[in-house]
């Protein structure tokens, strides 16, 4: 058998040598690539290419590049282009959140010696060689011992500023003593006010009225002087102070010695008041009196009180519903003007943690068109601690008679700056239902409402409300620290409402300066031995 292949390599001759001639021939097919077939074999790996870039360089920044072989980078880059990652760090988040699980629903063992630190936890983590379960639980009894102690903190912060806007600070004691002092010994402290031939103005309705009801001697000559000093008209102003037997003394010492003049300044007591019997304020005197008003309002304020279940916020409001000052006869006396001064028809009354900063004439100008207070609405604003008031954040509306007669939605309004029409009031019986209903919640043991003066003032003077411009009374100086600085240099009238008042040590000291720069004014008006007084003289000889 012979084998040929022909030069062109395209045939195979097969030939046998046995007398027969067999042959065969095998022609090979020539091989040709077509131009289209390798435009479309460059165009698929130019497609290709540019992601197996991408993939390695992602692959390299994860940490290929400590591979130093290409085994280990196609070790790495196989699952990938195969589409098979490695879940394994998944796998150990899914076993970290059913630890987590399980550690949230044990209960924490008694007695477990927590470490001080994070540090100390891991080093003890690393020497006793903890499980992640011993590890979580350990986490979690040291996250909610912080917690606790926190919240105790934060508690035991809002009694310390409770007692402290509660306190007296010494050295308006002091002031009050020295100014008692000076009344019993110097006869100009004692000087009729104001003087008799002036006596007739205290009730001509042609002169601005204002009444100020407090026990704070330097709080009332703030709101004066102030009054007088942002007034056009300063002759026109009338000022009637109303104050309790121990600090009288005191007050008209003050107001003898520091005139205002052309202001008009009257001093009185409350026990200079005939009205003021206790046969018509019978309801005054049992609060006063009774002994679990007043243990709620003097005695243990953590008594009965589940901090637990306690926000602070919550905890804080109830504490300033505790304030002493909700049961004096003082904070009350606003409900018995139409009585106290019968010959007057229209005032304005002020509270004494006030500022005037504007001319306050325009209030006498204002229709109230047939009702009796005038007063700045408090459901209107952004704020949730102040201007965002409504009923249902002053009653409890699970009562039943709350419930009957109140309206949860009802807009609340503000104590401070109010309008009064006298002569308006006196033909309703805003001070019956007044009455009434601090009887009724004095029956139901302060379940109606926990809040001072206002809630019932809220129900007695519904439908008595004639809404004013906000500007004339800007609130909250004394609860946020957020305070819009320009809003209030604008304000006519800005109130320290809540505990931290300006002649406190707890008052904020970006808003202080609007209280203090009457001082200064008082010092440049010769008051200067008051003044440094209360800033500085120690009263232990008086």
């Amino acid at each position: 058998m012979q084998l040929h292949v022909s030069p062109s390599m395209r045939s195979l001759t097969i030939s046998s040598n046995n007398g027969f001639i067999d042959l065969m021939k095998i022609k090979v097919a020539a091989r040709h690539i077509s131009y289209r077939t390798l435009f479309h074999t460059i165009l698929i790996l130019a497609f290709l290419l540019p992601f197996v870039f991408i993939l390695t360089a992602i692959v390299t920044l994860e940490g290929v590049n400590k591979c130093s072989s290409f085994d280990c980078l196609g070790r790495r880059l196989g699952p990938r282009l195969l589409g098979r990652v490695d879940d394994s760090g998944q796998r150990l988040v899914k076993d970290f959140y059913k630890i987590l699980n399980q550690v949230n629903a044990e209960e924490i063992p008694d007695g477990i010696k927590l470490p001080d630190s994070f540090n100390q936890l891991v080093s003890e983590m690393k020497n006793n060689q903890y499980d992640a379960k011993t590890f979580a639980l350990m986490l979690r009894a040291m996250m909610e011992k912080l917690e606790r102690e926190i919240r105790e903190s934060k508690f035991s912060e809002l009694m310390n500023k409770h007692f402290a806007a509660s306190s007296i600070p010494k050295g308006l004691y002091c002031l009050s003593l020295r100014l008692t002092d000076e009344y019993s010994s110097n006869a100009h402290a004692r000087r009729q006010l104001p003087s008799p031939e002036l006596l007739p103005v205290l009730s001509n309705n042609s002169y601005h009225h204002f009444i100020l009801s407090t026990d704070n001697i330097l709080a009332a000559s703030v709101v004066v002087n102030s009054a007088v000093q942002s007034s056009l008209r300063p002759e026109k102003i009338v000022f009637h102070i109303i104050t309790d037997k121990k600090t009288y003394a005191g007050m008209h010492a003050w107001f003898a010695l520091n005139p205002v003049s052309p202001a008009i300044v009257e001093v009185k007591g409350v026990h200079q008041f005939d009205w003021l019997t206790r046969e018509n304020v019978p309801v005054l005197e049992a609060v006063e009196n009774h002994h679990g008003i007043r243990n709620y309002y003097h005695g243990n304020h953590l008594a009965g009180a589940n901090l637990s279940n306690t926000t602070p916020r919550t905890f804080a409001s109830k504490l300033q519903a505790r304030s002493p000052k909700y049961i004096s006869l003082l904070n009350h006396l606003r409900i018995y003007l139409p009585e106290l001064f019968p010959n007057l028809d229209k005032v304005v009354f002020l509270d004494d943690d006030v500022v005037i900063q504007r001319d306050l004439s325009p209030l006498w100008e204002i229709d109230l068109w047939g009702k009796v207070n005038g007063a700045v609405e408090t459901c209107k604003g952004e704020d949730e601690w102040v201007m965002s008031k409504h009923f249902r954040n002053y009653f409890n509306f699970s009562h039943p008679l709350i419930a009957k007669h109140l309206d949860p939605d009802e807009c609340a309004w503000a104590y401070g700056m109010n309008i009064f029409d006298l002569r308006t009031w006196r033909k309703t019986n805003i001070r019956e239902t007044y009455h009434y209903w601090l009887k009724e919640n004095l029956k139901s043991n302060l379940t109606m409402w926990k809040l001072g003066t206002l809630p019932p003032a809220l129900i007695a003077f519904k439908g008595h409300i004639h809404p004013i411009d906000p500007s004339w009374h800007m609130l909250g100086l004394g609860y946020q620290t957020k305070t819009n600085i320009e809003k209030a240099k604008r304000a006519a009238v800005i109130h320290y409402n809540g505990q931290s008042k300006p002649w406190l040590q707890i008052g904020f000291e970006h808003l202080r300066p609007f209280w203090t720069k009457i001082h200064v004014l008082l010092f440049l008006q010769g008051g200067s031995w008051l003044i440094l007084l209360v800033f500085g003289i120690r009263c232990e000889n008086t």
